[in-house]
């Protein structure tokens, strides 16, 4: 019977278990508060990457208001993509605020 511990014949050197890919949904908003933040640059390239291709040009990131740290990293990343015409924070009121970002792709 396996104990699972570091040491035992069956420990495979991983304490946790890999984590399948997870599938989103594509649409006109980005909700990344259920992302770690080492998850979020790849995803924020991949997923207006595919709102591009659907002909969804503009996009409702939202990072949350918390210390500002995600929303810095996620407008550092948006400076940097030519798919990015332009981008404008808070959002609005009713659109999130201080915690969400709009994103204006190149058609």
């Amino acid at each position: 019977m396996s104990s699972g511990k570091a040491g035992s014949p069956w420990f495979n050197g991983k304490m946790e278990e890999e984590e399948e890919p997870v599938r989103i949904p594509i649409t006109d908003e980005l909700d990344l508060h259920t992302f770690r933040p080492n998850e979020v640059g790849d995803l924020l390239v991949d997923y207006l990457e595919e709102c591009q291709k659907l002909g969804i040009l503009n996009v409702r990131v939202i990072h949350g208001k918390g210390t500002g740290t995600l929303r810095t990293g996620v407008h550092a990343a948006l400076s940097r993509m030519k798919m990015v015409e332009s981008f404008a924070w808070p959002a609005g009121e009713r659109s999130g605020g201080w915690g969400a970002t709009w994103v204006r792709l190149k058609g």
